[in-house]
């Protein structure tokens, strides 16, 4: 029973306070490659305390759903934490169907961060908010096929069952499903190939164009709140590259935890390596990772060859 306590307390602990580190991860590894030394390692902890000790400034033309975007989308992502299980650690919520309820948060994080960018009236957040919801539109399909075929050996559409212990998923369609999970969290993370967060060109923007008018503590919420959904997205990802799991619980953590120091050096190396593709081209990688989960689909199914 102690294992047990502590494993529910641990997994949304680890996503709280380490979520901040992979983005550090991610911007020591870009500056390495651009032969920089790059911002120290817990950087994204600073900007976020300076940010909430900062006050806000809103527009006459706003109302309440400006200011209820950051707030409930972190919201959002705080309950989806508890719903994601860190490797053989369980999750502090875990019933059937969990699966289908992280992806309707993630659909409420989305939707409130469009409207309150609506809400400001701005032309180029409109724009922002167009591409957000179009690409999305192509993004989701994509998870929920993955999350099938990690699911199916476990005939439970759990996390704790598909991707916590004793999932017992094959390797071939877990790497299929893998690198499909790349290609969506960096879409869903606003990550290059798909967007550039460090642009700051308005015409090219996705996410980022839609909370320029945020600032102060509306803003930390915001910067926290991705880096807990890059966070959840990575440790899928890492489950269904290690779909074995180690005899021990610990040993297992640490396989874990050393699986997403490498996803973010995937994402720093991807991000380093490639240019931000024409919009018109999102549509076809997004086409590949869906195939890709289709495949990972049907090997689980066992039908192919």
């Amino acid at each position: 029973m102690a294992t047990l306590s502590l494993s529910t307390a641990l997994s949304p602990t680890l996503a709280l306070a380490c979520a901040p580190l992979l983005t550090g991860i991610i911007a020591k590894t870009k500056a390495f490659f651009a032969g920089r030394k790059g911002p120290p390692l817990l950087q994204a902890y600073s900007d976020i305390l300076k940010l909430l000790r900062k006050g806000a400034v809103y527009s006459t033309t706003t109302s309440w759903v400006f200011r209820a975007g950051p707030v409930v989308s972190l919201g959002a992502l705080l309950a989806c934490c508890l719903l994601m299980p860190f490797g053989a650690l369980g999750a502090v919520l875990s019933f059937s169907g969990d699966i289908l309820l992280f992806v309707y948060l993630l659909a409420v994080v989305r939707f409130f961060t469009v409207i309150a960018a609506l809400d400001t009236g701005s032309p180029f957040e409109g724009m922002g908010a167009s591409r957000e919801v179009f690409f999305s539109a192509l993004v989701e399909p994509v998870f929920l096929v993955c999350l099938l075929a990690l699911s199916g050996p476990a005939q439970s559409f759990c996390f704790q069952d598909a991707i916590g212990k004793g999932a017992q998923i094959s390797l071939v369609p877990a790497l299929l499903a893998g690198f499909a999970l790349v290609v969506v969290m960096l879409a869903e993370n606003a990550r290059l190939p798909v967007d550039d967060p460090a642009t700051h060109l308005e015409l090219t923007m996705i996410h980022e164009v839609m909370v320029l008018d945020h600032g102060g503590p509306d803003f930390a919420f915001i910067t926290y709140g991705a880096s807990l959904k890059l966070w959840l997205f990575g440790l899928i990802a890492v489950r269904a590259f290690l779909p074995l799991h180690a005899a021990s619980v610990w040993i297992d953590v640490l396989c874990t935890s050393a699986g997403m120091v490498v996803i973010g050096i995937v994402i720093g190396t991807i991000e380093s390596v490639t240019a931000r593709l024409r919009l018109l081209r999102v549509p076809q990688l997004l086409a590949g990772a869906a195939a890709l989960a289709l495949l990972a689909l049907l090997a689980q199914q066992g039908a192919l060859p």
